[in-house]
């Protein structure tokens, strides 16, 4: 019974089918038993327990039952079956070659999986993210643990046996559509009872059992187990698959893991890329210490934890070898990295800008030199130095972590794209103050100002709160006027939504809807009007553009983005996809750009 374990030892070697049979071969056994059993049914009439692969040595051929036996196992699919927490797939394409487990016992599986019989295809997993980049990056890192588990991807919700939705707490409004769209896919129960459901991420892990209480969901995971997903989801599916062969009712078999973990920033490191893929996120760190008012990250995030450079430089490395051209470096307060676990250096003379002795500017709004590197700098160096990366950004920022060496670090690294995603939530310095931004409006268009001298082709975006907790119309117009005085390329104009166990939830003051409403409007027809200006200032000039694929909105097109990150709309060929060239740029739509590509 042992000859599915044996043949599934020569896939890994790459050699010919030769093994030695201690065992006799029971058929009916093997077609209907389970790679548990047959694991153990070689260590135990083998003789081999803890049996390594180079113990294992050839002295006679496989009989013509057994090469039917092979010919058996292609047509189930038994290539898909879990090893040791990987799919043979993954361990024939082990990069060292060879055996995966060179010096290590043959893994023997867990109880639960006993019933998942040879011929069980292997589930689909629909897996939808809402929210920020960091989810983006956090479900990415899911995807390529399911997948190496075996499972396969859909991107329809119809067909998957499994459902996961990664959600987002800033606001009610991105609860609410994930609440929602679980209550339509629950539906989906009623003819396949076996289907388990999931929420991950940070209403997971602000709300915890009670999605499990009130919802249709299976699996509750947080912010810190994300690397743990695809383990509980295998669990899950092993569970429901027994409980239907011993014709068991569901007494609803649930998983919440919402706890702390240490060191958990360093989980997200893994990547699922797609063919020719050009851009790619790295993350840095976990968690956030500033406790703005209105915000509910620090609990569901956690505090700062920030992962070692040498990590960092080798995934990007590893990225670039892969053909990824661009990398974003992510994090909470992404500027803030490190600033508790690693020591700032001394600055380097070379390729100051102060112009006195003192290290002061005479110019106000250009940077004093440094006199300092904080670690977020030596990692921008790190990764900048990486042979082959072509682009590198960093989002989100906090306004108080663009100290002097990070401003410079725009003038004097190339690969760093001119665009910085700055926070501002309100120009107003009362409100400011009741949000603890820790920073004025003044010193904000300062930092404006610096950034700007350092690097003049800077593209500048935002985030807008309108309606905090005792806004005044005089608040209202001190962040209108500001806008006006930057000029931002762009902006995310929010209403303020009150989140559970957040200072600002129980402030007096609340504003209502309609006048929230009204601000929300009054602001958005300010940023359009900068925004269209901006791009207009640009048509009729040749622009560098990093391909990155189909167009969303029109897939008969191609889209890339600009070192000023805006998007650019093109006639193209697969040939344009994960290159960098020059466009024309013809039109603005007012938040995009259409152009034509000057190498054809």
């Amino acid at each position: 019974m042992h000859v599915e374990i044996l043949l599934l030892l020569e896939e890994l070697h790459e050699k010919p089918i030769e093994a030695r049979i201690d065992v006799p071969i029971d058929r009916a056994q093997i077609v209907a038993g389970s790679v548990t059993a047959v694991v153990r049914e070689l260590d135990a009439g083998a003789g081999l327990p803890g049996a390594s692969f180079s113990t294992i040595s050839t002295a006679e051929k496989l009989s013509s039952e057994q090469v039917e036996l092979l010919e058996l196992r292609e047509k189930c699919g038994i290539e898909k079956e879990r090893r040791g927490g990987q799919s043979t797939r993954t361990l024939r394409g082990n990069p060292m070659g060879g055996n995966a487990f060179p010096n290590e016992a043959f893994p023997i599986l867990p109880d639960v999986a006993a019933s998942t019989t040879l011929c069980a295809p292997m589930p689909k997993v629909f897996l939808k993210t809402y929210g920020c980049q960091m989810n983006e990056r956090d479900s990415e890192q899911v995807a390529r643990d399911l997948v190496a588990r075996g499972f396969e991807m859909t991107p329809r919700e119809g067909e998957a046996d499994v459902v996961l939705l990664n959600t987002c707490s800033v606001r009610d409004l991105a609860e609410q559509k994930a609440l929602g769209k679980m209550g339509l896919l629950g539906r989906l129960r009623a003819n396949k009872p076996e289907i388990v459901f999931g929420f991950l991420g940070c209403m997971a892990q602000s709300r915890g059992a009670e999605l499990v209480r009130d919802t249709a969901a299976d699996l509750v995971v947080g912010t810190q187990k994300f690397h743990k997903v695809a383990e509980h989801v295998e669990a899950l599916v092993a569970r429901k698959r027994q409980l239907r062969e011993q014709l068991m009712d569901d007494e609803r078999f649930t998983i919440i893991d919402v706890e702390e973990e240490a060191g958990s920033q360093e989980t997200i490191r893994e990547h699922l890329l797609r063919e020719r893929q050009a851009t790619a996120f790295v993350s840095i760190m976990q968690g956030c210490n500033m406790h703005c008012t209105f915000c509910i990250v620090p609990s569901t995030r956690g505090a700062e934890r920030s992962r070692r450079i040498e990590e960092i430089v080798a995934e990007v490395r590893g990225l670039v070898g892969q053909g990824v051209k661009e990398v974003t470096l992510l994090g909470q307060i992404v500027n803030l990295y490190g600033r508790r676990e690693f020591p700032s250096l001394p600055a380097m003379a070379e390729g100051g800008t102060a112009d006195r002795a003192d290290g002061e500017s005479a110019d106000p709004f250009r940077p004093r030199y440094p006199r300092s590197k904080s670690p977020f700098v030596q990692l921008l160096e790190a990764v900048h130095a990486v042979e082959g990366l072509a682009r590198l950004r960093f989002t989100s920022p906090h306004p108080i972590g663009f100290r002097e060496d990070l401003i410079e670090a725009f003038a004097r690294l190339p690969k760093l794209m001119p665009h910085v995603h700055l926070p501002l939530q309100s120009g107003s310095n009362r409100i400011l103050k009741a949000m603890h931004r820790a920073y004025t409006a003044e010193k904000y268009e300062a930092l404006v100002g610096k950034l700007r001298h350092a690097r003049p082709d800077i593209a500048l975006t935002t985030d807008l709160i309108v309606g905090f907790p005792g806004e005044t119309g005089a608040d209202h117009l001190a962040t209108r006027e500001l806008l006006e005085r930057i000029g931002f390329d762009n902006a995310f104009v929010f209403k303020y939504s009150p989140r559970r166990d957040t200072p600002a939830a129980s402030m007096a003051g609340q504003v209502p809807e309609q006048v929230k409403e009204s601000r929300h409007a009054d602001l958005l027809r300010v940023v359009d009007a900068s925004a269209i200006a901006k791009n207009a200032a640009l048509i009729n000039r040749r622009i560098q553009v990093l391909c990155e694929g189909a167009s969303k909105n029109n897939p008969g097109r191609l889209a890339g983005r600009t070192p000023g990150n805006k998007i650019v709309n093109f006639e193209g060929a697969a040939r344009h996809i994960g290159e960098i060239f020059d466009v024309h740029i013809e039109h603005s739509s007012g938040f995009s750009l259409l152009g034509t590509p000057a190498v054809l």
